[in-house]
């Protein structure tokens, strides 16, 4: 182990013990943070609380420096090596990795939300003797700091073993519900495009619908968000050159690629050779996405876009707006249970909160007084920590319909492939078992 990353090592635990035992602002704000954290975080999330601990070493602010700037600030005797090796510090992240390759001092680990690569080593022999027992393939989750060329563990792993494609679509997903905001820390490329994406969708929302907020019977609007989807497909088909009236096999035979060929990466691919050849371009490029069934069959269903929090759906809303206006009984009541379930549905974002309290910003705060118990609840002063309460991000998170890398969509499509074919083979068995009985 060389005597750079021995020194980090010893840095960073000089460094976690100046958190630990810190008084005054710094305590308060790590106190703050992790709160602020734990609030919206989930039971995964929360078994992670020396993770919690790094990631206010690494993220955290006491007043407009960062924890980092403190402690070299207090530790005056540090060298100018030390200092700068710290200062690197602040690039570090939060990653779910794949064990690429096995080291004699420690790993070659890809990032599976960025597909970058990395040489990551143990800053403690202890702990590099403890890591032995890893195998290729399996899945870390865990926070790295940058040392030289190479890169530290900077808090513990969690590991999650060997994940098949559908285990680790999850996993991802799972990542980027409770660390969103390091979904492409290594890739600030990747994270603008991805929003620049959710930009162009609601742009393209009002040029179909003429609004950033329509309401429709749920069948219609199924119908309707089907022709949009195809609408924008068909201008990004023509944008890059592609006739989008053509089939896979079309495009194939022109390519040289012969049916026998065609046939051979269908069944690798788990689908029916017939159907693969019919699909036209735009099936294939982007698939026909459709409103959830309890969606599909509400009477009313409004449907909201934004440029940062993405697009919503919702099949209340109309009845909501309606009850809140209405002062019988029976209104009354009716709204008392329609803002509990918007405070506790995860579906309802602080951006449609925003959009209530602009209308009816006197009858929200009244019903949240009365349904909260709380005569003196205060929309203007308590709105935004009372959504953190019910773990609602009061900052946009990039949303689902964000555009990803192609590597994740491939393994997305796979994965459904994948859980697909084994419900096909299920139901297959069920069948042979019925007919032997």
């Amino acid at each position: 182990m060389d005597s750079m990353l021995l020194r980090a090592g010893k840095l960073k635990e000089a460094l976690t013990d100046f958190v630990f035992d810190a008084e005054g602002e710094l305590a308060v704000a790590l106190e703050t943070f992790s709160a602020e954290q734990m609030a919206t975080a989930t039971q995964q999330e929360m078994n992670q609380r020396n993770l919690l601990v790094d990631r206010f070493i690494f993220e955290g602010k006491v007043g407009q420096k960062t924890p980092i700037a403190l402690f070299i600030e207090h530790n005056t005797d540090l060298s100018q090596e030390d200092q700068q090796l710290i200062q690197r510090w602040h690039k570090s992240f939060i990653g779910l990795f794949e064990i690429i390759a096995i080291l004699d001092d420690g790993f070659e680990l890809m990032n599976w939300t960025t597909a970058k690569h990395y040489i990551v080593k143990p800053n403690n022999p202890k702990i590099l003797e403890s890591m032995k027992r890893y195998k290729i393939g399996e899945i870390l989750l865990t926070q790295i700091a940058p040392v030289d060329d190479y890169w530290m563990f900077s808090s513990p792993c969690t590991t999650l073993g060997r994940l098949g494609k559908p285990k680790l679509a999850v996993a991802i997903g799972n990542f980027k519900q409770n660390y969103g905001n390091h979904l492409y820390s290594d890739a600030p490329d990747l994270l603008e495009q991805a929003w620049k994406s959710v930009e162009k969708s609601h742009q393209d929302f009002i040029n179909f619908f003429g609004s950033d907020e329509i309401t429709l019977p749920g069948y219609q609007l199924n119908q309707k968000f089907a022709e949009y989807q195809n609408a924008n497909l068909q201008e990004k088909l023509e944008a890059s050159g592609l006739d989008g009236s053509k089939t896979i096999q079309d495009l194939a035979q022109e390519a040289g690629i012969s049916s026998d060929e065609i046939d051979s990466i269908a069944a690798e691919m788990g689908v029916d050779a017939t159907a693969l050849n019919s699909n036209k371009i735009t099936k294939m490029v982007q698939p026909k996405l459709e409103l959830p069934p309890h969606l599909k069959k509400a009477e009313q269903v409004t449907a909201f876009s934004h440029p940062r929090w993405g697009q919503s759906f919702l099949a209340n809303y109309s009845e909501f707006k309606k009850s809140l206006l209405l002062e019988d009984e029976q209104s009354v009541k009716k709204s008392e249970g329609l803002v509990m379930e918007y405070l506790k549905s995860s579906e309802i974002s602080f951006f449609v909160w925003e959009k209530l309290v602009t209308q009816y910003s006197k009858q929200i705060e009244s019903l949240l007084q009365k349904v909260l118990n709380s005569p003196n609840f205060d929309l203007e002063i308590d709105l935004k920590s009372l959504m953190k309460e019910f773990k609602k991000p009061i900052e946009p998170v990039l949303p689902e319909s964000a555009s990803v890398p192609i590597h994740l969509h491939t393994l997305f499509q796979d994965a459904v492939m994948e859980v697909n074919k084994d419900k096909s083979k299920n139901k297959s068995s069920k069948k042979t078992t019925n007919k032997g009985f």
